[in-house]
């Protein structure tokens, strides 16, 4: 089974290397946006990933903020925040937020996502 994935982070050196990781792999199809707002705009014009892989470190931007317009605008999609910090920084917002789960960077793997991507939005 394929599925879609949207990297959203600032770093284009990290997006390439995830890219890589989720290509290699065959299970994922992977669009890359170098912003919060440039996704927003993606989904907005009708693409629908089934995963974003958002990265709470965007700089100038309410990543939770993001969330919520990313989940008002395509409530199936798994939205997923990663980030080079423990998600214990973040927990509450976390919990409250539309995402399914968190994942640090440093632990990303296919495995990870996927079992996240399954339990749905």
């Amino acid at each position: 089974m394929s599925r879609s994935v949207l990297i959203v982070d600032d770093d284009p050196a990290y997006r390439a290397a995830v890219r890589a990781l989720l290509e290699a792999d065959g299970e994922y199809a992977v669009t890359e946006a170098a912003s919060g707002a440039a996704a927003v705009a993606a989904v907005a014009r009708g693409e629908r990933p089934d995963i974003v892989l958002l990265d709470l470190g965007l700089p100038g931007e309410n990543v939770f903020a993001v969330t919520r317009e990313l989940n008002e605008l395509a409530a199936d999609m798994v939205l997923v925040l990663c980030s080079v910090r423990e998600a214990e920084e973040f927990a509450a917002r976390i919990a409250r937020s539309p995402a399914a789960g968190f994942l640090a960077k440093d632990r990303l793997s296919v495995r990870a996502l996927s079992d996240l991507a399954d339990r749905g939005p």
